[in-house]
């Protein structure tokens, strides 16, 4: 069933250390001698795919796609989106000293900060990638390769696939970092900034493009986009339109649900089997990313997010795994929005107190800080991964519960074409599974933004979703506090220019065009 993700093993692309936009990888052959059938364009594709959660060309480490630092693991894509999206908020903390990493939680970072610049090259490289494999299926490169036209219809899929990974990778630039270079071909030329808004229409645009081009809901190849994926997508971008260009798109965010609503998506009945090994059987995940122990090992995505939640007192079989890392845990502001933390009341308290305490004097001792065990290797019936290192759970990129709460969130912002009563019903399909029941059942009137945010952070904290929520709501930087954010232990409020990362300052020399973000 995750079979699709190491078929570029199966293609001899071996990728230089990639961090400008406008530089094609590299082969170890001529175009010619590689793209001779369909499954060598296969095989390109799934490199895009793996690109996003795998780190080089052999195995969890060893000829890394990118070398700009000297951990192989740090280079990986949903780890580092992971951190900055979660060390920068109230719902993570990591007892780790490496050069960078304490400055994510006290909002310190600087553009020399590795963290942001695995962050800014790991895109650059998907859409380096995206972007080639884009001129490489071609219609006059399928031409001079020989590629016969019964194939080409299967080929214009891939495409669309591709527009699609390089269009989400757009998106996250647009989140994490506003104003970057534009690129969508292979030039020797240094690319101009483009603005927030030519970044938000140029995704806009592709999305519309591409969404008859893809498979329909449920029906592609697992690991593969198709157009719930898509719809979710839409979705986000409209969400946070107006927070990052000012557009009010509410209306395009509830049609984009609406679509997604209507298929054959439902609740998974265990929410904790949504972070487990075998979570790709699951009709609520509605795009993820594969991870598997033996045949797609990387020291990032689900490897990370089980083995570096593990330390203390805890028994690491009981998360399928054999070591942890003793890294992860979270802040009192989490564990407070939760009625109990033994999940007795609220299923989706996935908490370990044994041993740990709640409030944090200092963030490098592992006990203190309540540790989050959520993602395991080992489904609910005990069984573990196929390898007790490198984990089997794929990491949900999109799944139906963030679309239910995007469809409340939107329709209190204002969509004319969103219904309040649908979204309380929605929320309490949420809350009923949670909670067993309809004890945890709300009305409307407790159903405002303020509630929508902390729902949020109870039903998705550790999914990469809580910077950008707080950023949406203005919270994150001057209207925010947590303990040690600023680096002060009861949390103090930070300079608003944090809402975006600096563009690394090794881009901005290699290229004259990049203005840096304002106040770095």
């Amino acid at each position: 069933m995750k079979k699709f993700l190491t078929l570029w093993f199966l293609l001899v692309l071996v990728m230089v250390s990639c961090t400008d936009l406008d530089i094609a990888p590299e082969d170890a052959a001529s175009e010619e001698e590689i793209f001779t059938d369909l499954n060598a364009y296969k095989s390109y594709l799934a490199k895009a795919y793996a690109s996003y959660s795998l780190t080089g060309q052999d195995g969890p480490s060893g000829d890394s796609d990118i070398s700009i630092v000297n951990d192989e693991g740090f280079t990986s894509y949903i780890r580092a989106y992971w951190k900055a999206q979660e060390l920068t908020t109230d719902e993570a903390v990591v007892g780790w000293t490496d050069a960078g990493i304490r400055n994510l939680h006290e909002h310190s970072w600087s553009s020399e900060n590795q963290f942001v610049r695995v962050l800014y090259y790991r895109i650059a490289l998907i859409i380096s990638i995206t972007n080639d494999f884009l001129l490489q299926s071609s219609d006059d490169r399928l031409d001079r390769n020989g590629i016969p036209m019964e194939d080409r219809a299967e080929i214009q899929v891939y495409r669309a696939e591709a527009r699609f990974l390089r269009a989400m990778a757009y998106w996250h630039a647009l989140d994490l970092f506003r104003n970057i270079a534009l690129v969508t071909e292979i030039t020797a030329d240094p690319p101009s900034q483009s603005s927030p808004q030519e970044l938000f229409e140029f995704i806009e645009t592709e999305l519309r493009e591409i969404e008859d081009e893809l498979a329909a809901p449920m029906a592609n190849e697992y690991g593969r986009i198709d157009q719930g994926g898509l719809w979710m997508l839409q979705a986000k971008l409209y969400l946070n339109a107006e927070a990052m260009t000012g557009q009010i798109r509410y209306d395009d965010c509830v049609s984009a649900l609406n679509k997604v609503l209507l298929e054959r998506y439902s609740l998974e009945e265990n929410y904790e089997e949504l972070f487990m090994k075998d979570n790709h059987l699951s009709n609520e995940i509605i795009f993820s990313l594969p991870s598997d122990g033996k045949q797609s090992q990387s020291w990032g995505c689900t490897t990370f997010l089980v083995q570096a939640a593990i330390g203390g007192s805890m028994v690491d079989s009981d998360s399928g795994v054999m070591g942890g890392w003793a890294g992860l845990r979270t802040t009192r502001n989490l564990i407070e929005r939760f009625p109990d933390l033994t999940g007795d009341t609220d299923r989706r308290a996935i908490f370990f107190t044994d041993g740990q305490s709640v409030d944090i004097d200092d963030i490098g001792v592992f006990e203190q800080g309540i540790a989050v065990p959520k993602f395991k290797n080992i489904n609910s019936a005990g069984q573990v991964g196929s390898d007790p290192t490198h984990v089997d759970t794929d990491y949900p990129m999109f799944r139906l519960a963030d679309a239910y709460l995007m469809y409340a969130e939107a329709t209190l912002r204002g969509a004319t074409n969103g219904n309040i009563t649908t979204a309380v019903t929605l929320i309490n399909d949420l809350r009923e599974r949670a909670y067993g029941n309809n004890s945890g059942d709300v009305d409307v009137s407790e159903v405002d933004l303020d509630f929508i945010l902390d729902e949020r952070s109870r039903e998705l904290y550790w999914e990469a979703s809580r910077r950008i929520d707080l950023v949406r709501y203005g919270q994150f930087t001057d209207n925010g506090i947590w303990p040690w954010k600023g680096n002060v232990k009861e949390g103090r409020l930070t300079e608003p220019h944090r809402d975006i990362f600096p563009i690394p300052a090794s881009d901005l020399l290699a290229n004259p065009n990049l203005v840096q973000n304002p106040g770095y």
